[in-house]
């Protein structure tokens, strides 16, 4: 019974750590400016200095077109794309839904580094195609392009599945009393999807706005500041200027929240269903003459968005000089054998990633498998509470968590700090991936009727050994996916990692950071290579867990 009682105080007193103290030292941060200094005087000061500065319309105008920017390339991408995906009997149709996940697995600063080496004078693209944009892929209008690239498999998706749900079967009805064909998806099918499709582009564009790595290779080194580099300026550049980053980051941190909020609005509340009182029939089409264009155009989406960055990366990595270019007399393993050599600064990157990766997949899919069973099964008071702060982190660009972490923990009054420590990064990579387990762990509970709980409860068990010996066991397999991609994910976070890592403390994002900024650019992309591979197959064994035991 005390167990029972000390939990939820335990669970809400870790998201407390995690989440809320992050966020209340922003605020007072940002309200007060000699905060540190225990000083309470001048409030409002650093907002009023902020807004009256000349740079501010321009960091907003340059974050807002970037974000809008890549939510209408990606629509014009996904958009079609997904629905020939939904609507049609398309070839190959899993080969390409595998294709478009694995610019996912692609960190953005690699892929944007990636696209740099391709799109350069000189650069692949010029060596196989003899195109070279020249300097249009150092502006604002090349980074929409690249992200959009990286991003539009978040709407490709949303758009395939929710038009395959809906499926063909109402637009026939309608053809029957006289609509033609567009006439029929117009005003039918497209409907049907209208939440879904806005959904997705609320999300690209909250992910957009929230990325670090793109702007600060392409955008910054030429003029283009948006709000997530200026943040990091502001705390890397002296003097540091903690109530400014602070200021900033609450308006970067409103931008993705009211965009969230939309689209969780839009996704829970404003579908169009149908009263038909059951599922709709899956019926795809047939694409006749269209069959060979469709397989082109999806074929030329993923050269774009997989093949040239991929062929970047391990161009890059097997190849001895950048000069050299992609030649048989240029190829060399030196790059992927010196980052197995012992004793070396690759290794300690590997290990350390490896290590805390692990960590955060533990303390994540513990906390997060409470919190859902707290809040799904439970349902105890103050579950809503629970829910929230749980998931709050979704909303939360990466850049203000860690600002956050170092306001909150680089204090004189703690007695115990995390802050120079790896301890620091654990926190940062935990507050970010843990909305990943709670979903995973809160579908699975919401799958398990709770007439076993009351079965185990008449024979005598008592709500901790139900948990123990059935709950646990049954959402396992979800547990152990929703770990696999937190490793995957947090063995590559980069701008938590620059902003927070000890000094002389490196991990993979660092290493290839660092590496391209001291000009060892194969041994950068080698790395990359490597940690690409590793989130391919924790992604490819945790979508086997979940299929298999989904059955």
């Amino acid at each position: 019974m005390i167990t029972r009682r000390l939990l939820p105080f335990s669970v809400l007193i870790a998201l407390a750590i995690l989440v809320v103290i992050p966020l209340i030292f922003i605020v007072l941060q940002a309200l007060f400016p000699h905060f540190g200094q225990g000083d309470f005087s001048q409030i409002f000061q650093p907002i009023i200095h902020l807004f009256n500065e000349q740079e501010l319309a321009s960091l907003l105008q340059n974050t807002f077109l970037l974000g809008l920017g890549v939510a209408l390339v990606s629509a014009v991408i996904a958009i079609p794309l997904g629905a020939l995906r939904g609507l049609f009997n398309l070839p190959f149709a899993r080969v390409w839904d595998l294709l478009f996940l694995i610019p996912f697995l692609i960190p953005p600063y690699i892929a944007g580094l990636s696209w740099m080496l391709t799109l350069q004078p000189n650069g692949y693209s010029q060596q196989l195609f003899g195109i070279s944009p020249g300097s249009a892929l150092f502006s604002l209008g090349g980074m929409v392009v690249i992200m959009s690239l990286n991003l539009f498999p978040v709407l490709y998706f949303a758009v395939s599945r929710s038009m395959a749900a809906n499926g063909n079967r109402l637009a026939d009805v309608a053809q029957v009393h006289g609509a033609s064909t567009w006439q029929a998806f117009l005003r039918v099918t497209l409907p049907l999807s209208l939440p879904s499709i806005a959904a997705g582009l609320l999300l690209v564009f909250t992910l957009a706005i929230e990325e670090y790595g793109i702007p600060a290779a392409i955008g910054s080194p030429n003029g283009i500041r948006v709000l997530t580099t200026d943040i990091e300026q502001r705390l890397a550049d002296w003097p540091i200027d903690l109530p400014g980053a602070a200021s900033l980051s609450l308006v970067l941190a409103s931008l993705a929240l009211l965009a969230y909020t939309l689209q969780r609005a839009l996704v829970s509340g404003r579908n169009v269903a149908t009263n038909t009182g059951k599922a709709a029939a899956l019926v795809t089409r047939s694409l006749g003459i269209w069959r060979i264009p469709a397989v082109c155009l999806f074929s030329f989406v993923a050269l774009c968005a997989v093949g040239m960055p991929l062929l970047a990366m391990l161009g890059t990595a097997f190849s001895n000089t950048v000069s050299g270019g992609l030649t048989f007399d240029n190829l060399t393993l030196r790059h992927f054998s010196g980052l197995l050599n012992s004793h070396t600064e690759a290794l300690d990157a590997l290990l350390t990633s490896v290590s805390l990766a692990t960590a955060t997949a533990i303390l994540t899919g513990v906390l997060g498998f409470l919190c859902a069973w707290l809040v799904v099964a439970q349902r105890i008071r103050g579950a809503s509470l629970l829910d929230g702060l749980s998931l709050l982190p979704i909303a939360i660009p990466g850049i203000v968590v860690a600002v956050g972490l170092i306001l909150a923990w680089n204090q004189p009054f703690w007695p115990v700090s995390p802050y120079h420590t790896w301890g620091i990064l654990l926190l940062a990579y935990s507050c970010l991936l843990l909305p990943y387990p709670v979903r995973y762990c809160s579908a699975a509970l919401t799958q398990i009727s709770g007439s076993l709980s009351d079965a185990a409860r008449v024979h005598g068990a008592g709500v901790m050994r139900s948990l123990r010996l059935i709950l646990f066991p049954l959402v396992l397999p979800s547990l152990v996916a929703a770990m696999m991609l937190v490793f995957a994910v947090a063995s590559r976070e980069l701008v938590s990692s620059l902003l927070l890592a000890p000094a002389g403390m490196q991990t993979v994002s660092i290493f290839v950071w660092r590496q391209f900024e001291q000009g060892s650019i194969g041994s950068g992309m080698a790395m990359a290579c490597l940690a690409v591979l590793i989130s391919l197959v924790l992604m490819l064994c945790a979508q086997y867990i979940q299929q298999r035991y989904s059955r």
